[in-house]
């Protein structure tokens, strides 16, 4: 029986315990939603790690043959399979051919980028013109920031959220500086309310509407590092441009884990990198949207070779030649063994659809959290029992695949014992251990065992406290 489209998580998890005549929490639930899930068979495109290759385990504690629960797709995705076949592909042509792999193949040397960027576009919403491969992601910022930033008397000022991660507010404190602006005064953050974790819409909106004449450009991020917040980007979009602020988004934890719509949604420019839910590897190539409406206003303040048309780019007559939008922005050449990398995920992305992955995606986190919250919750009668809350928003239309979890006793001792039994997930100051199931290689058993594993050190805690 297929879930409805509007049924919560938690909803779906007690259907189906009671068809199967079983209580919510009982690994059977797990198994038969592994069994209902239509994209289970893209987890074989991976490389799934190995318990007995983690460096942290404790092999007395594990079956060490067992497959490792990859919960850190939010920080390194996986590796697709045939990332491999196709760096073979590319050192093949090398080797034989040489410099003419510049020009022939499926992946011309010169062309590389734009090869693979129409697997990009229904995962950013976005026309391929609107899209760039290009760089990393601060690099792209610093040049996205270089056109969209232009300060003036009145209009000077650059909003964020408070505790950005700590590259895009090093890259606003720099531009900042390049204007020989003031930086408290330039740099607007806004904080949660008092007591809170994570912000408020609302409280977005009215900073917005209250200082929008003053702020040049909004920068936010579409799901954020820590939290995992899930920001309104058509709702800060539409606010800020009202106000005749440009209105830009490190996408870094939103691309390729919650459905983007960034030509729709209006928005004027975004970055993201592909090392995440992208799974291109560390240091993968980047990202970079600038939307059609500015293709021929904004212009790259830093120019380069391969911002010139590829159709008089070999003329060498140093008479330049700009690709309007976002490509213009271009520099150097692809390198195209970090295009093979992404590549090789973008070819499973289209297979799976984004539209897909987030329906299961909403399930599977729905039922991570259902279970934390039955074992763990703050409404547990024991008050001796530790406390396990979870600080990413509820609702799911505010959260993407992570949940990040605060813990009563020490979160060091927790993450600790979780990587010797073979979880693999990450600590971020100042309290949180961060968790992302990512519906493209995890299973709903994964999280059931998960979750035992977690009470099992938790109810050691409470004994050994």
């Amino acid at each position: 029986m297929e879930p409805s489209p509007l049924e919560l998580p938690a909803v779906t998890v007690q259907r189906i315990a009671t068809e199967l005549k079983c209580h919510p929490t009982d690994e059977r639930v797990a198994l038969h939603l592994d069994e209902l899930d239509k994209l289970r068979h893209f987890r074989e495109c991976f490389y799934i790690p190995k318990i007995q290759d983690l460096p942290p385990v404790d092999l007395s504690l594990v079956n060490k043959d067992e497959n490792a629960i990859y919960f850190l797709g939010n920080s390194l995705g996986l590796q697709p399979k045939m990332v491999k076949t196709y760096l073979e592909e590319e050192l093949d042509k090398w080797a034989k051919i040489a410099a003419y792999g510049h020009e022939v193949g499926k992946r011309p040397w010169i062309t590389g980028d734009e090869s693979i960027v129409g697997l990009m576009k229904d995962i950013v919403g976005a026309n391929e013109k609107e899209i760039a491969l290009m760089n990393a992601l601060t690099v792209n910022l610093h040049l996205l920031l270089l056109s969209f930033f232009k300060p003036t008397p009145k209009r000077y000022k650059i909003l964020l959220e408070a505790k950005a991660f700590p590259s895009d507010h090093y890259a606003i404190e720099s531009q900042l500086q390049l204007h020989g602006l003031n930086i408290e005064e330039s740099m607007r953050m806004i904080k949660p309310r008092e007591g809170e974790e994570t912000l408020r819409i609302e409280d977005i909106l009215e900073v917005i509407e209250k200082e929008g004449d003053s702020i040049a450009v909004i920068l936010f991020s579409g799901v954020h590092f820590y939290t995992g917040q899930h920001f309104n980007i058509p709702a800060i979009t539409k606010a800020g441009q009202a106000k005749g602020c440009y209105v830009g988004f490190d996408l870094a934890h939103a691309v390729g884990n919650v459905e983007l719509y960034l030509h729709d949604w209006g928005v004027d420019f975004a970055c993201w990198c592909s090392y995440k839910y992208l799974n291109a590897g560390a240091g993968g190539i980047a990202g970079a949207f600038i939307h059609e409406k500015h293709a021929h206003t904004i212009k790259p303040a830093l120019v380069g070779w391969f911002g010139h048309e590829l159709s008089t780019r070999f003329k060498m007559d140093n008479k330049l030649q700009l690709i309007p939008g976002v490509c213009g922005f271009r520099i150097s050449n692809p390198p195209i063994l970090l295009v093979c990398s992404l590549h090789a995920s973008l070819e499973i992305f289209k297979q799976a659809t984004m539209k897909a992955l987030r329906k299961k995606s909403i399930l599977l986190t729905g039922y991570l959290e259902y279970l934390i919250k039955h074992n763990y919750g703050k409404d547990k009668a024991a008050t001796e029992k530790p406390i396990v809350n979870i600080i990413t928003p509820s609702h799911i239309e505010e959260r993407g695949c992570q949940l990040t979890i605060t813990f009563s006793v020490p979160n060091k001792d927790v993450f600790q014992e979780l990587e010797k039994r073979g979880v693999v997930c990450d600590k971020r100051n100042p309290n949180g251990i961060r968790v992302a199931p990512v519906p493209l290689y995890n299973s709903f058993h994964d999280v059931y065992k998960f979750t035992n594993l977690l009470t099992s050190i938790l109810d050691s805690a409470e004994t050994t406290n």
